[in-house]
């Protein structure tokens, strides 16, 4: 038994049965790559679940959690901090927000979300307390964060869940338009849909869901869990399209993989979390927000950001290529953007994230027949080249 097998094994003694992972165990990351307990490399292209967007012990976030972990660890929300200040600073400057509230994931983020778009309609006298969201749609596992996330299979054994929840198809107006009401509170959507298999809003319907919103009365919710913070090109994938939502929320690649999540808002809306109504004992505590301050300043002064979006038309180009010479049949289509990407098979994901592995590349599944890849923005020509070519094997190999 070496050394994977070992740690897999006392994994299923000591650990609950809720997740399968791939039989290796890691030991240590740097930059793109990661390495497993026999010492064997893989080129990361996951990236810890589309989290580690400056790869693995980047030099600017290990400074900043030693520094910070010298001077303080944690103080609760009783107490002013201030790299949570700083941070929340940062963030507001690059966006349409003006206020930020912390925690400790995504789904906590959307939980915040969530809660305060039917307290804000409590504090107008309004009687709205439905959420529209949308089928294929994932947005955590707390239970109303489970009961918007649009697909059925996750709600199995947690029912009933959270009343007031309307699903519609991803990118249809139409739909959307007819589920609203006065009871609606808000439309919580993706503006990339990661677990649903990379799926970029159509053109305009971002622009239409405004539009919506603002004829309803409603608020508008972007989850920016897994597109945000550099992932699909610009800081934040809705500003693509020039729409601004009433909240974003925020987590994964904000603390390039230090726990950290985070909902932001205008004030107007923000001012209905008055003391007593929402809370995060460790959200923004000072060692995951001094390590998000750093990889914002990374991206966006250190220049990470504007040299990534060079790297995801190498990445554009390898793909459709690969696509190109695999044909219609082994590659269904190609999605996404910046370095978030898709491609639908023929076959079982599973079969090619096996072969990946083998060849010492790690890759994701995003639905049955999805490859996702997640690499970091600072993956080199080079590496994504060394990556594409293993993936391509792993698809060309089909069902054998």
């Amino acid at each position: 038994m070496d050394a994977n097998q070992d740690m897999a094994a006392r994994m299923s003694g000591a650990l609950t049965p809720n997740y399968s992972p791939q039989p290796i165990a890691i030991e240590r990351g740097e930059g793109c790559y990661v390495y497993d307990a026999e010492g064997r490399r893989y080129l990361d292209l996951m990236g810890g679940i589309a989290t580690a967007v400056l790869g693995h012990c980047h030099p600017a976030v290990q400074a900043a959690l030693t520094e910070q972990a010298g001077k303080l660890w944690h103080a609760s929300n009783l107490l002013i901090t201030s790299p949570q200040v700083e941070l929340a600073e940062r963030l507001t400057e690059l966006c349409f927000a003006e206020q930020a509230f912390f925690c400790n994931s995504g789904a906590e983020a959307n939980e915040a979300a969530l809660k305060l778009a039917r307290r804000y309609a409590h504090d107008r006298g309004e009687k709205r307390f439905e959420i529209l969201a949308f089928d294929g749609a994932f947005h955590g596992r707390t239970l109303f964060a489970l009961s918007a996330t649009g697909t059925p299979a996750y709600w199995e054994g947690f029912e009933p869940l959270v009343p007031g929840i309307r699903h519609v198809p991803y990118g249809d107006l139409d739909a959307t338009r007819e589920q609203l009401s006065d009871r609606t509170a808000a439309i919580i959507v993706e503006p990339v849909q990661g677990e649903g298999g990379v799926r970029p809003a159509p053109a305009g319907f971002l622009e239409g869901l405004r539009a919506l919103a603002n004829e309803n009365g409603c608020l508008l919710i972007f989850d920016e869990v897994q597109s945000g913070i550099g992932r699909t090109g610009p800081m934040f994938a809705h500003q693509a399209s020039g729409v601004e939502p009433d909240l974003m929320t925020l987590a994964k690649a904000l603390g390039n993989g230090i726990p950290i999540g985070a909902m932001l808002t205008r004030a107007e809306v923000g001012a209905s979390l008055v003391p007593g109504t929402h809370a995060s004992t460790f959200g923004g505590n000072p060692l995951a927000a001094a390590c998000a301050s750093a990889v914002i300043d990374t991206l966006v002064r250190g220049g990470v950001l504007a040299e990534a979006q060079a790297t995801a038309l190498y990445l554009d180009r390898g793909l459709e290529s690969m696509a190109q010479r695999l044909g219609p049949e082994h590659v269904v289509e190609v999605r996404g953007t910046g370095h978030l990407r898709a491609v639908e098979l023929k076959q079982p994901a599973a079969n090619v994230i096996d072969r990946c592995r083998e060849a010492g590349v790690l890759v994701i599944s995003a639905g049955a027949n999805n490859v996702r890849l997640a690499p970091a923005l600072i993956i080199s020509p080079d590496q994504v080249e060394e990556g594409l070519s293993v993936l391509e094997s792993a698809i060309a190999a089909g069902n054998d």
